[in-house]
């Protein structure tokens, strides 16, 4: 393994061959065959059901692992799903779920869904990637999958069979006896032929495979992108470009010595390609508490104690979960942790000196995205961090900054200088990054760069930097928002003529989302009744906004549409004045500067509490100064 300390060991890897001289596998099995084979009785899956550092866990070897994989394969095989047939999964994590994953893959192509959306969006990806089967929970005490499963399927003749796991086989003492007496009905208005994965699966052959796994590159994988509603986007990944991830960590992070603490959902790109692809090419080990990660009951209270129990090199993580632990003790033996892996948001500078301070554990921030197979950039684990930044482009990753004019011509941006982060690398398919054809119109530069829609800038020593969004989404925790759903939802109001929706500074989520209203004319209307609108015409609950204003008349550019970085400035001064309350510090002014975006810029009102301002203003992304 080739530790990372700088961009010369980056091009050194590189520099060794082309990455298509590697010997990779060609599928997703081969890659788990070849682990299995090297460290057959290495763990390779750890889960906790309970949160208590001595509850009882679940653990797979890689030889295991790959058993399970292979039965399941065999069983999807069984139902029809042939390689270019589509098996869902709507589930939270479990030892199965990377199981699912792995095997819908090897059988077809795997489609994960996010349980946490509405019925009506889960139909809407099931439909949308015309899924055959659907694997899910069965009913359970605190959760709502199966009750959601059942009502979207319902919406979804195509799909003929669903799986159910019952997570209750986790469960040890007095509690696996008592779920199935309180266990939630669930009323099933479908045709689907639904069957216990877990007898089903195990009935099948778990040593081979039953069909050829054909040596060849092909789509493997939907992943949807976002949580609005409508008809979702759905990216398409294929066997090299999860093998790339997985690749990257086995090279540049991870052995099989080390253990990966991995609270973050295997339906999202994070821990299914970075943290999963890569434990498969290292033979590492990854650790998930509960169902629900990082919201699951009691692990934030019991977290150093787990890292403690599995003596975690690695934490896989986001900036919302790192706030939530600084407000807790380490009480835990952390000394075994070289490093934590934050994605998904900007980091505020305050939060990784806090963690630095009560851990001993830097922390390294990356970037990726689910149109490019998930990694493009990272800061070195051993080396420079700069923090702010996104690090510096991996191995065969190629990233170019870029301005688009009107006339369509693209212009290569200098040093320092922001514009369209766009990238190329063996994750990226161009021409076909989404399934519908026409939403890959113009998502290319030179018909190989994916324009991210992310604005950026490379610095003088290479490392990355993201300075804004072209496209204009709320990231609220690292859960995409568009801003066009609130706005819809505010519009159908008959009192309000325009709204701007944006997300506003937050300590905690990174962002919130916010909207601005413009009235009709004449028309009156208080806030409390446009929050209670909001509340009932936004479907999506993480959109509904946590600041509404009304403004006499919204920004407008010359051609009448709504200028939302003129919101982003009242955003800024209002969330970072309430922020400043009692410091001696107030902002005077929110300007844009080329290279850092809007600055809010303070002025002293008196006698000034400058540490208070440091750290209030510390736990937020957005950069500042005095004036």
């Amino acid at each position: 393994m080739a530790r990372f300390n700088n961009s010369e060991d980056l091009k050194r890897v590189e520099a060794e061959m082309a990455y298509e001289a590697r010997d990779l596998p060609k599928t997703i099995y081969g890659f788990l065959s070849r682990t299995a084979e090297r460290f057959p009785d290495r763990p390779a899956l750890t889960f906790q059901l309970l949160s208590g550092p001595r509850d009882h866990a679940t653990t797979l070897s890689w030889r295991e692992l790959r058993e399970r994989v292979t039965e399941t394969a065999n069983l999807l095989r069984s139902l029809g799903i042939g390689p270019k047939d589509t098996v869902a999964y709507m589930l939270p994590n479990s030892v199965e779920t990377p199981v699912v994953l792995l095997a819908g893959a090897t059988a077809g192509v795997v489609s994960p869904i996010n349980p946490l959306l509405d019925p009506q969006q889960i139909a809407g990806i099931l439909r949308e990637t015309k899924a055959k089967v659907l694997v899910t929970l069965k009913a359970f005490p605190k959760t709502d999958v199966a009750q959601k499963a059942a009502q979207a399927v319902a919406m979804c003749p195509d799909i003929t069979h669903v799986l159910e796991i019952d997570l209750n086989r986790h469960l040890r003492g007095l509690k696996h006896y008592i779920v199935p007496l309180v266990r939630p009905k669930v009323t099933i208005a479908h045709q689907a032929k639904v069957l216990d994965f877990e007898a089903a699966s195990s009935a099948m052959n778990h040593d081979r495979l039953d069909f050829e796994d054909v040596q060849e590159d092909r789509i493997a994988a939907y992943f949807h992108t976002g949580g609005t509603t409508g008809t979702p986007k759905v990216a398409q990944h294929k066997y090299s470009g999860m093998i790339y991830n997985g690749w990257l960590g086995g090279t540049l992070l991870f052995d099989e010595t080390d253990v990966l603490m991995c609270p973050l959902p295997m339906f999202h790109v994070f821990a299914a390609y970075p943290i999963l692809m890569s434990c498969i090419a290292s033979g590492a080990r990854v650790v998930m508490p509960t169902p629900a990660g990082y919201r699951g009951e009691g692990v934030f209270d019991n977290f150093w104690k787990l890292i403690e129990r599995w003596q975690c090199t690695f934490l896989i993580t986001v900036p919302t979960a790192i706030s939530a632990l600084m407000q807790r003790p380490v009480n835990g033996d952390v000394s075994t942790l070289r490093t934590a892996i934050s994605g998904s948001a900007p980091l505020p500078i305050e939060l990784y000196n806090r963690f630095k301070q009560a851990t001993g554990v830097e922390i390294a921030e990356g970037y990726g995205l689910t149109e490019a197979t998930c990694l493009v950039s990272c800061n070195p684990p051993d080396g420079m961090k700069k923090v702010g930044s996104v690090g510096l482009p991996l191995p065969y990753t190629h990233v170019r900054i870029l301005r688009h004019d009107e006339a369509g011509n693209v212009h290569e941006c200098a040093t320092d200088e922001v514009g369209e982060i766009c990238v190329a690398n063996p994750g990226v398919f161009p021409g076909s990054t989404y399934t519908e054809a026409d939403k890959n119109h113009r998502l290319f530069a030179e018909d190989r760069y994916l324009r991210t829609g992310d604005l950026g800038r490379i610095d003088p020593d290479g490392y990355l930097w993201i300075t804004g969004r072209a496209k204009d989404l709320i990231i609220r925790g690292g859960h995409n928002i568009d801003p066009a759903e609130i706005e819809d939802g505010m519009l159908s109001h008959p009192a309000v003529a325009f709204a701007g929706a944006i997300g506003q500074p937050d300590s905690f989520a990174g962002e919130l989302p916010c909207v601005y209203v413009e009235l009709v004319a004449g028309a009156e209307v208080s806030v409390e009744d446009l929050a209670e609108h909001a509340r009932s015409h936004i479907h999506e609950r993480a959109a509904i906004p946590k600041h509404i204003e009304i403004l006499a008349e919204l920004p407008k550019t010359a051609v009448g549409k709504i200028f939302k970085p003129d919101l982003r400035r009242l955003a800024i001064r209002r969330v970072y004045d309430e922020a400043l309350e009692g410091t001696g510090a107030r902002v005077a002014e929110v300007y844009e500067d080329k290279k850092r975006g809007l600055v809010a810029r303070l002025s002293r009102q008196g006698e000034v509490d400058e540490a208070a301002v440091q750290q209030r203003l510390g736990e937020f992304t957005r950069p500042w100064e005095w004036s």
